[in-house]
């Protein structure tokens, strides 16, 4: 799912009935949120059931779609999503649309039991792939023909499987990273954080980026201390030391948990919060810069462009023409 910056991604949800309502909202409030942060249209998707009707998810709100699931020769990703009773959709007609679609698609995803549905139409054969943690092992055994990885998504080349609601909040956002950049795909992130009160100094209320979890403190107490020293940024030698490890294990640790390099997730903050001031005030560029540790402005606006393809300047223009 790889895409031009320039270039809007289409993608097609494929709705089962009795589909989780947050299921559905995984795929599409990143793609939502990722179209408001870059402040231009990213993402479009198209929602289909099998039949055209409405579908009545399982808490009960009704959720419309464009049409019944009649694929010619699209070439966007595909994205099939069920919750329960898989079985009552996948007739011979819907599993006979879907094999032909494969040849044309770039992506086939199986959300949560969606995984079933592709492997029931031969679609997993040979791919590697997951499920619900509760439906792994009978799924296993259903299909042996496909690898089961105890992951919560496997991106196995043309073939995409997740094991649950948060595991595909997990997939967009590492589809995001993979198409325009771990800052962008950070600041999504940052969207879907629920912030309690906090009662202890160590409590890090940080989502994924990707399947990255913080589960190491030390690494925690680092990206705590980025997001407080944004104006003045500390080198990752005295970051190193102010969580007791040395500079190098940091790093180490760091590209293990959040598949990024303590220098890229620390840039990543602060021009994300440029990006808001550029975007949300009048501010002169200078104070800008410097209030988001940058020496200068020149320095700042280099970042900026490098980052998201366009100057300060140019973005505020964009977003003026468009109000």
């Amino acid at each position: 799912m790889e895409a031009a910056v320039s270039q809007a991604q289409h993608v097609d949800l494929l709705v089962l009935p009795e589909t989780n309502l947050i299921l559905v909202a995984s795929v599409i409030e990143p793609l939502r949120a990722a179209n408001r942060i870059a402040g231009r249209t990213l993402y479009s998707w198209t929602m289909f059931s099998p039949n055209g009707e409405a579908i009545e998810t399982k808490s009960g709100i009704p959720i419309p779609v464009a049409g019944p699931f009649r694929p010619q020769r699209e070439t966007s990703p595909l994205f099939v999503l069920s919750s329960y009773n898989w079985q009552c959709s996948a007739t011979s007609q819907l599993k006979m649309l879907l094999s032909q679609t494969a040849r044309y698609r770039e992506v086939m995803a199986g959300i949560e039991s969606g995984s079933w549905l592709l492997a029931e139409t031969s679609l997993l054969d040979n791919f590697s792939a997951t499920t619900h943690w509760e439906d792994f092992e009978d799924f296993a055994a259903a299909y042996p023909q496909v690898t089961m990885v105890r992951e919560r998504f496997v991106i196995d080349g043309k073939r995409i499987t997740t094991g649950g609601s948060l595991p595909t909040l997990d997939l967009m956002l590492e589809l995001i990273r993979r198409a325009h950049g771990y800052s962008l795909a950070l600041e999504v992130s940052r969207l879907f954080i629920y912030e309690q009160e906090r009662t202890r100094g160590d409590l890090l209320q940080m989502p994924a980026i990707g399947n990255m979890r913080i589960l190491d403190t030390r690494v925690g107490a680092a990206v705590k201390l980025m997001e407080e020293t944004v104006e003045a940024p500390l080198t990752l030698h005295r970051l190193a030391r102010r969580v007791g490890v040395s500079a190098r294990h940091l790093q180490d640790l760091f590209k293990e948990t959040m598949g990024a390099a303590p220098h890229e997730h620390y840039l990543a903050l602060r021009l994300n919060a440029a990006r808001r001031k550029v975007i949300e005030t009048r501010m002169e560029f200078a104070d800008i810069a410097a209030i988001s540790g940058f020496n200068s402005s020149s320095s700042f606006s280099r970042s900026y462009r490098a980052h998201y393809r366009e100057s300060p300047s140019e973005t505020r223009r964009r977003l003026k023409l468009k109000s």
